[in-house]
């Protein structure tokens, strides 16, 4: 069934609209005089600096919000050890809006070797620490101290990540979805446009907060599951093998003579949502074999069966992604304790003349006054780039892109994206005439979607390009070539660059795009992502083969020797990725030699929350693949020896690797790889000491490539609010299993972060202990 939504913009504007439109949201008391405020409606509660720029989630919901006659004030970067800067603002008259900023509170202060970064691209002057860790929960439970009766509505990518109960790498833990450990009264997830308006919409006609429970996207805490409905219980992964009917927990049986006010209590009862009602209660197995009314939801196994079983974790983790399109996707509930909490299915996408609203509204794209000449790193990335899309199909298990942003591309118009980048020339101090990126999540996914919609309101697929393109997916990249060339046009505009990640397999579709992109918007060197060489390891990943990086790599060629330019790929990827063998770093090592490849920066896996690979990571199983306890158990380096080999490997060609390189391929019965052949990985011992006193002279560079999934640093050591020591993950001196022998140490961890601007690497010292959060 294909679902519409009305139009975002379409409801009757709040009283408050008479204000007017806000030059920049109020941050302080004293701007919110200047605009002859009393009060604020709502106040959004953020761990970034505030920039009124569409590319800053606080600012979108702030925008959009007083575009519907709401007042809408901002708490930036609050010290968080009192609830006085909470109260700077006074008492909202409808809620508190918390997130945690644009990144993870948790990614953007550790890398993934858990090194504490000291720089945050988020704050002025890039400074780190301004911002808790797990700072939903922090942020929400401050508002709940300055004003107990007033609403917390959280959001953003940290709370969209965890709405269920998720693995936290940090801890080394399965940990409670957010919303309990928050203490807040509703959760927003992906991009929330769509429930802001309608949660703020209700709030403001007075309806109670807690009979808002049916919000698409939004997430809320329940006694008991909603009257009416029909449960499929997926608890469970090995059933017996003939099932007809289980009994159901909820069903109530009367005793004799019982029943003769039924009526009465009936309609004694009915106008509490959350009055247990009989149920019909479907295990997973037959849930194929009827039809399921639209009234269905799915029991997950509740939070305190993931937290002591992988198995279940993973298939939970499973079970999640496979209801994520907005058309088919039905309710989940997850019982924690004695509450349950239940997941309402994602918002409707945004049609595009919706899109072009959002983005439309009347942001001063830049920072706030406040911060002065300080820098702000993540604004100064993007101030000349332009996002045109939302959304990703592609379904790599390692990203988080798709569980918050959903797997339907929603695009903006030409008309949209011109006139933003007209307004940038305008507008924006320092433009020289150079857009640094039209892009979004992948570059070249502009436009493209199903050609069929009622096969995309019924496709539950992960991916919609692995493991080949789907025969119903448009690959007409003709709107992307067509709004290329309208820009080029653009007065006062002499360079578009593309800087956002290709997805080369969908760019060998159609090579006019190619040709167009090659010629014109490649300043050297373009950016992909293969992440990996191997099969085994891709197949983890759900990305292309190498034949298909080959394919397009001869395409650009190509088109760069037409266009009479020097060009190169840059391409990322990722070591310890669940799934990868040493024996698949050795392949890959050997990959980049033989293309000529010198790794810089390097990467390892990184388990963002919810993403399938970490549920590979936590439990070993592959959830890309029906879970049981029999299922196959993945190998995945966890402890340091191993992920420092995987960072090693990919930097084969750097001295201070050779000693361990030597090592491991010998332990890995690869000695055959030690030597000065062009197809040996390292020299000998007697040559390193060679090698290190010419160190210091400026050597004949390699081509660029890049780590993958996030940037990284060199393991350090563990650090979170729940310390753990981890198994020693020991495995055989074999050509697969991890070639170092454990000595006993903790699982250190290893690598860096994704969608943000890469951090330095930490300051050498001691690192400062860190204190827990009380949790909610």
């Amino acid at each position: 069934m294909i679902r519409t939504a009305p139009d975002l913009f379409s409801y009757p504007r709040y009283w408050a609209e008479c204000y007017g439109t806000a030059k920049f949201l109020p941050t302080t008391r004293k701007e919110m005089d200047a605009l002859g405020w009393d009060s604020c409606d709502i106040i959004l509660v953020t761990g970034d600096a505030y920039v009124d720029h569409p590319s800053f989630g606080m600012a979108v919901m702030g925008r959009l919000l007083e575009a519907q006659g709401y007042r809408v004030g901002i708490i930036d970067q609050p010290d968080w050890r009192s609830a006085e800067p909470f109260k700077e603002l006074g008492k909202p008259n409808l809620y508190f809006g918390v997130t945690a900023g644009n990144m993870d509170s948790m990614i953007n202060r550790y890398t993934a070797d858990l090194r504490i970064r000291h720089d945050d691209a988020y704050t002025p002057g890039g400074e780190g620490g301004k911002r808790p860790n797990r700072a939903v929960i922090v942020y929400s439970q401050r508002c709940k101290e300055a004003y107990n009766d007033v609403p917390v509505v959280i959001g953003g990518i940290e709370a969209s990540l965890r709405r269920i109960a998720q693995y936290d790498y940090w801890s080394d833990k399965v940990r409670r979805s957010v919303l309990i450990d928050s203490t807040a009264d509703i959760l927003l997830y992906g991009n929330a446009e769509r429930a802001i308006v309608d949660l703020t919409r209700k709030l403001a006609d007075g309806t109670p907060l807690e009979e808002l429970t049916d919000i698409r996207g939004t997430v809320v805490i329940r006694n008991a599951p909603p009257a009416g409905y029909v449960e499929v219980d997926s608890t469970r992964v090995d059933w017996p093998g003939h099932i007809d009917k289980i009994p159901n927990p909820y069903e109530y049986l009367p005793e004799k003579g019982e029943g003769k006010d039924e009526g009465e209590s009936a309609e004694k009862g009915k106008n509490s949502a959350d009055d247990v009602q009989p149920l019909r209660i479907i295990p997973e197995p037959l849930k194929g074999k009827q039809r399921l009314p639209e009234k269905t939801y799915i029991r997950l196994p509740s939070f305190e069966k993931v937290e002591k079983d992988p198995v279940l974790y993973a298939h939970a983790s499973r079970v999640l992604h496979l209801e994520s399109n907005p058309h088919n996707a039905r309710a989940l509930i997850q019982k924690h304790g004695k509450r349950e909490i239940w997941v309402n299915p994602a918002p409707i996408p945004l049609e595009t003349p919706e899109m072009d609203g959002v983005f439309g509204l009347p942001y001063q794209r830049i920072p706030h006054p406040k911060y002065g000449k300080q820098r702000i790193p993540a604004y100064d990335m993007i101030r000349f780039s332009i996002n045109i899309m939302r959304g990703c199909f592609g379904g790599c298990t390692f990203c988080s892109i798709t569980e918050h942003e959903g797997r339907i591309i929603q695009s903006r118009s030409h008309e949209s994206i011109l006139n933003e980048i007209e307004e940038i020339r305008d507008k924006v101090p320092g433009f020289t005439g150079a857009i640094s990126d039209l892009g979004g999540p992948t570059s070249n996914m502009y436009k493209l979607n199903c050609n069929d919609p009622e096969i995309q309101a019924s496709c539950r697929k992960l991916s919609c390009v692995y493991p080949t393109i789907c025969q119903n997916l448009n690959t007409d990249h003709s709107p992307t070539t067509q709004l290329y060339r309208k820009a080029r046009k653009l007065d006062g505009v002499h360079t578009i660059s593309i800087s956002s990640g290709l997805r080369y397999d969908l760019a060998v579709e159609d090579p006019e795009y190619v040709r167009e992109l090659v010629t014109y918007h490649v300043g050297g060197l373009l950016k992909i992502a293969p992440e990996h060489s191997e099969e085994g390891t891709l197949s983890k990943m759900m990305k292309p083969g190498m034949g298909t990086y080959d394919a397009f790599k001869k395409m650009f060629d190509k088109f760069s020797k037409e266009a009479g330019k020097k060009q190169y790929l840059s391409p990322y990827f990722i070591g310890a990725h669940p799934g990868c063998e040493d024996s698949d770093m050795v392949s890959l090592a050997q990959w980049l030699k033989k293309n000529e490849f010198k790794v810089d920066q390097v990467q390892t896996f990184y388990p963002s929350p919810m993403s399938l690979a970490t549920a590979m990571y936590h439990s070993d199983r592959n959830p890309l693949k029906k879970v049981t306890y029999k299922s196959e158990k993945l190998y995945t380096p966890k402890n340091d020896e191993q992920r420092k080999l995987h960072k090693a490997l990919m930097r084969y060609h750097d001295p201070e690797n050779w000693s361990m390189l030597r090592g491991a391929l010998k332990d890995m019965g690869r000695a055959d790889l030690i030597g000065d052949g062009p197809n040996q990985l390292v020299p000998e011992e007697e040559k390193e000491q060679n090698a290190k006193r010419n160190s210091n002279r400026p050597a004949k560079p390699g081509k660029t490539a890049r780590g993958g999934q996030w940037s990284g640093s060199t393991p350090k050591a563990r650090v979170d609010d729940s310390p753990s020591k981890r198994g020693n993950g020991k495995r055989p001196a074999s050509g697969k299993g991890g070639s170092f022998k454990n000595n006993g140490t903790s699982a250190k961890r290893a690598a860096g972060s994704g969608s943000a601007p890469a951090a330095k690497k930490g300051k050498p010292g001691k690192k400062k202990q860190q204190r827990s959060v009380k949790r909610g």
